[in-house]
C-alpha cells in the first residue's frame, strides 16, 4: 500500500492505462471526419468560396485543387480577351469617326442639297 501522495505533474500530462506518461499535446487524436466551419460561404474569399462548394458537394481534393490552379487562369484570360474587344471596338470607333470626317469634307455642293431635301421631307412627314 502506498501512502505517499500522487507527484505533481504538470497540466499536459496525462497517464495512459498502461502506466506510462505522456504529455497531452503528443496524444493521438481520432479521426472524426471532415472538419466543419461553420461560416456562410459568402464571409470567405472568393477561391475559397469555390473552394467550400466544390467540398460540400462532394467532388474530390483533386478537383478542388484544379480549381485554384485554373481559376485565376481562367480570370487572366477572360481579362485578356476582353480587353482585346475593348481596344477593337475602340479603333472601330476610331475609324468610323475618320470615314465620317472624310466624307464630310470631300462632300460636293449637290450632295448638301440633297442633304436639305431629305430634312425637309423627313418634316413634312413626321
Amino acid at each position: 500500500m502506498n501512502h505517499l501522495p500522487e507527484p505533481h505533474r504538470p497540466p499536459n500530462v496525462v497517464q495512459l492505462p498502461d502506466g506510462r506518461h505522456v504529455y497531452a499535446d503528443t496524444l493521438p487524436v481520432p479521426y472524426t471526419g471532415p472538419q466543419v466551419v461553420h461560416q456562410h460561404i459568402h464571409q470567405a474569399a472568393p477561391d475559397k468560396t469555390v473552394q467550400r462548394v466544390a467540398l460540400g458537394s462532394g467532388v474530390g481534393a483533386g478537383a478542388v485543387a484544379a480549381g485554384v490552379y485554373f481559376g485565376p487562369l481562367l480570370v487572366g484570360a477572360l481579362t485578356a480577351i476582353a480587353a482585346n474587344l475593348a481596344m477593337l471596338a475602340f479603333l472601330a470607333l476610331v475609324l468610323g469617326w475618320g470615314v465620317h470626317t472624310v466624307v464630310k469634307s470631300i462632300g460636293s455642293p449637290e450632295a448638301g442639297a440633297a442633304v436639305k431635301n431629305v430634312r425637309r421631307a423627313r418634316r413634312r412627314r413626321g
